[in-house]
């Protein structure tokens, strides 16, 4: 179920998330979100850190992808190496 509310931006850019969106949807001071504009849509996704149970599943999923590409753990820190402008 979506609720429908108005809000003004501050002339400081800052936009007031209404009161029983923000309960709804379990937001809290220092909520981060993902800012999307196209045209005359702005669109505010929140996100938060993966769960440990998720985390745990994204590095399996990772190493799964990386063995079968064969990667190695030298081609790892060579990467690092060089996006760190250290090759």
């Amino acid at each position: 179920m979506s609720d429908l509310a108005t809000t003004k931006m501050s002339s400081k850019g800052q936009v007031v998330i209404p009161e029983n969106i923000r309960k709804r949807l379990k937001l809290k001071a220092g909520s981060q979100f993902v800012v999307v504009g196209d045209e005359d849509v702005v669109i505010l996704k929140a996100i938060s850190a993966p769960s440990m149970e998720e985390f745990d599943t994204l590095i399996a999923e990772a190493r799964k992808q990386a063995r079968e590409a064969g990667l190695k753990k030298a081609d790892i820190a060579a990467a690092v190496a060089k996006a760190r402008g250290r090759n």
